[in-house]
């Protein structure tokens, strides 16, 4: 399978898509979503980052799935790292941004 799913405000997913739908059952798509959640949390730099470089976003889909989703912007491009649903510490996240 090959994915280019990206929008102005998603990430491509050229050469992570498939890795992550197989891994953790996220659709590049459904990732995209998550990155264009108006009320998404975005962490930058990601603060589990070894090189500094990704960031964090949390984001529900339009299912109500909430989203952790890593991007790394390089030449220009938003790419697509990886995505899985939410742990508690980002569900805390989420919920406590909300809340302002």
């Amino acid at each position: 399978m090959y994915y280019t799913v990206s929008n102005e405000h998603g990430a491509n997913w050229r050469y992570r898509g498939e890795y992550m739908n197989q891994r953790h059952g996220v659709s590049p798509a459904e990732a995209n979503q998550a990155l264009t959640d108006p009320w998404r949390v975005t962490l930058d730099p990601d603060p589990s980052s070894v090189s500094g470089g990704s960031v964090r976003t949390i984001g529900v889909t339009r299912a109500r799935r909430l989203l952790t989703v890593i991007t790394l912007v390089s030449g220009g491009t938003r790419w697509g790292v990886n995505g899985w649903d939410a742990n508690p510490a980002d569900v805390r996240r989420y919920k406590s941004w909300r809340d302002y």
